[in-house]
């Protein structure tokens, strides 16, 4: 069967489901639904390709993936019928099958939708990761293993987490060309000086990133950039010589960085920015820590009180 190009790329995706051992396809039915009810139409040749592609993965997933489907799936008018008895759906009854009712004038009150007013614009602009989030979530990735990473940035991409805010384009842009020469010149150190820089992020979050043996952090830098995947495979290839000679690694991570969102990426750059803000507020923290009292001076000791004529009577009792 002719692949449609709506479709195109999720046969090879599915086979490096398989062979590389990372499980992308509660991604890929997902992403394969979103594609397939954005269009109000289909013809023949997609509804049988998007039957047997979506056939074959609503077996393979996981409870929750399978229920966001069938929600999207009930009411898209042009879910293939196999489809519909994989989720258990009732198909809709054509028009002249519905059962016809008295029409009764029924007036349909619209809401009137306001813009957000200026608090509430404030409000959800804070409604930012926390440090200690950001944190937890920086550590639990630099520990992971290879298939961890992917799966936890297969699940970032679906969280409520705020992302960065995007670099403009024409700062992506020149950082792009310089990260690309720096990388063919093997010159790590002015490869994450202008990755922090570009990212606003720490020389020492940048050197980690750059330097870390799995790769994925790179990916993710890349992708908040917006560098394109032939660009990032360059980049893999020239920037580490013993990272790149391994066929195996540029294959995974060039896998990993088409299938990944640039809503994870941004996500992730946002955590590795709040972690700093936790490292130094806890630098900080002992010596601010209950400071007024360890910085009171002490009273001195209070004089006793002499009555009138004691200093007289003392002073002939001694004889001094």
């Amino acid at each position: 069967m002719t692949t449609s190009p709506m479709f195109a790329g999720f046969d090879g995706l599915m086979t490096l489901s398989r062979r590389e051992g990372v499980d992308i396809r509660p991604t890929l039915l997902r992403v394969l639904t979103d594609l397939y009810v954005q269009a109000p139409s289909h013809t023949i040749d997609e509804e049988k390709q998007f039957a047997e592609l979506a056939g074959r993965l609503i077996d393979e997933v996981d409870d929750a993936t399978r229920a966001v489907v069938r929600a999207r799936l009930a009411i898209y008018p042009q879910t293939p019928r196999t489809i519909l008895q994989k989720l258990k759906l009732r198909p809709s009854a054509p028009a002249d099958e519905m059962p016809r009712a008295e029409t009764i004038p029924v007036v349909v009150a619209q809401a009137v939708v306001k813009p957000p007013s200026e608090v509430e614009q404030r409000l959800a602009a804070s409604l930012a990761m926390q440090p200690k989030d950001a944190t937890e979530i920086s550590d639990l990735f630099f520990a992971a293993t290879a298939t961890e990473r992917a799966k936890i940035l297969h699940d970032l991409a679906v969280t409520p987490l705020k992302p960065s805010a995007r670099i403009p384009q024409v700062r992506a842009a020149r950082a792009m060309h310089i990260l690309e020469m720096a990388a063919f010149a093997e010159d790590r150190e002015n490869f994450a000086r202008e990755l922090g820089e570009a990212l606003l992020l720490p020389y020492q979050v940048a050197e980690r990133v750059v330097n870390d043996a799995g790769g994925e952090p790179l990916a993710c830098c890349a992708k908040a950039l917006g560098m394109d995947s032939a660009i990032f495979q360059r980049v893999l290839l020239f920037l580490n010589p013993e990272f790149g000679n391994s066929v195996t690694n540029v294959y995974r991570l060039s896998r990993l960085y088409d299938v990944l969102s640039e809503r994870s990426a941004l996500i992730m750059v946002a955590a590795w920015r709040g972690a700093i803000v936790a490292a130094t507020r806890a630098k900080y923290r002992p010596a601010l820590y209950d400071d007024e009292r360890h910085r009171a001076r002490a009273a001195p000791a209070a004089r006793p009180v002499m009555q009138p004529g004691a200093d007289d009577a003392r002073t002939r009792t001694t004889g001094k």
